[in-house]
């Protein structure tokens, strides 16, 4: 007996019932979920995901031209003249490029001997408290064994290093090179959509106009040349400060298109600005972006020397991103069977409403659910009864 039930209720079949409630309460429910169910289908999937259409990223190619030039007027000495090439420095990276703000520069450096900055691990009383040959990795060369005088007061050990040392502890402030803040830099980015075989670049205008233009996110947002200090105020930054130990400012480039034949011609780049390296006003350690580099010379007499130059400036850094969107058939016919998967899940959640947060959740529940084998045993007594009379 135990096991025939068992196999009843495996093998029951249930198929739905329609049944017709004439209540408002419920049709608003109903109608509702529905009206909530297509407006996600439309809406959300349809307009904003635009489920409908293939998509393809965007591949990109970017090269810049920077202009400017500034004067320097260094211990009162004759004005020095920088332009570009003094300016900017070839990046260790692509899409980007470095504008020199500041600089510490160490003239005139020959390989010699000279006692080393004071520190924990160079400050020395005899010649016992240095090593020869020691190496320290915060140091400025390799010490010799020697004690020596720094200054009247203090003694440290003699390295062998390029001499006189480099010292950048005095930091020009305000930056030697602050007048970079009005110089333009004209970006060249062609990007393409190998999936739909588009191309397209951010320059579509003429060269006249191209003389004239000047970058600005509200008057002239389809300008490609930009003002380095438009740039860094845009990331919310002031020039000034940042020019003194430089920093890393990103130059984000947007190409997301829709390239339906009805929005093909309004596929235009928008560019937005942001600081990248770190600026914790508490956890602020070795803040902004430096490098060092040099310039070797020979003298008359055949001596090496060199002009060590300790460069602070700001990297700017350019990000292409985007992906593209294009009428599909495949995507469209899974977008409408997931619609209508949806739709089909809305009487569910209506009649899970009206068994369970109704008042007569019962007596639905009596008409709702019924057993056919009931219901046929019943129709076979009353027409042999009526039958029979």
């Amino acid at each position: 007996m135990c096991c025939r039930d068992t196999l009843h209720y495996v093998f029951d079949y249930e198929t739905p019932k329609t049944l017709v409630i004439p209540s408002l309460r419920m049709g608003c429910v109903f109608r509702f979920t529905q009206l909530l169910v297509i407006f996600y289908v439309i809406v959300y999937v349809c307009v904003i995901q635009r489920a409908y259409q293939e998509m393809d990223s965007v591949l990109s190619t970017v090269t810049t031209k920077v202009k400017g030039f500034s004067l320097t007027n260094v211990s009162q000495q004759e004005p020095l003249f920088w332009d570009t090439t003094d300016h900017i420095i070839s990046p260790q990276r692509d899409e980007s490029f470095f504008v020199l703000t500041n600089v510490v520069v160490t003239p005139d450096q020959i390989q010699s001997r000279c006692p080393e900055f004071p520190s924990p691990s160079s400050v020395c009383v005899d010649d016992c408290d240095c090593i020869e040959g020691l190496n320290h990795p915060r140091g400025n060369g390799i010490q010799t064994g020697l004690c020596v005088n720094f200054s009247d007061s203090v003694q440290t050990c003699q390295v062998f290093s390029w001499c006189p040392l480099e010292n950048d502890t005095d930091l020009p402030n305000p930056a030697l090179l602050a007048a970079a803040e009005n110089f333009t830099v004209l970006i060249k980015n062609s990007v393409t959509y190998p999936k739909f075989k588009f191309h397209r670049r951010n320059i579509r205008v003429n060269s006249s106009y191209l003389e004239t233009c000047e970058f600005h996110h509200k008057t002239d947002p389809n300008c490609p040349i930009f003002r380095l200090k438009y740039i860094v105020s845009e990331a919310g930054e002031d020039f000034q400060e940042m020019a003194v130990k430089g920093g890393v400012m990103g130059i984000l480039i947007d190409w997301s298109c829709d390239l339906d034949w009805w929005w093909t011609d309004k596929c235009f780049p928008k560019y937005s600005f942001r600081r990248l390296d770190n600026k914790h006003i508490i956890n602020n350690v070795a803040p902004g972006y430096n490098f060092r580099f040099a310039k070797y010379y020979k003298s008359a007499n055949g001596e090496e020397t060199r002009t060590l130059i300790k460069a602070y400036g700001i990297r700017f850094n350019i990000i292409v991103f985007g992906t593209a969107g294009k009428f599909g058939l495949a995507p469209t016919i899974v977008t409408l069977g997931a619609a209508l998967s949806f739709l089909s899940l809305v009487p569910m959640v209506v009649d899970w409403f009206m068994l369970t947060c109704t008042s007569k959740r019962d007596y639905y529940s009596r008409h709702k659910i019924t057993y056919l084998k009931e219901d046929a045993e019943a129709e076979s007594i009353s027409m042999a009864i009526y039958g029979t009379h």
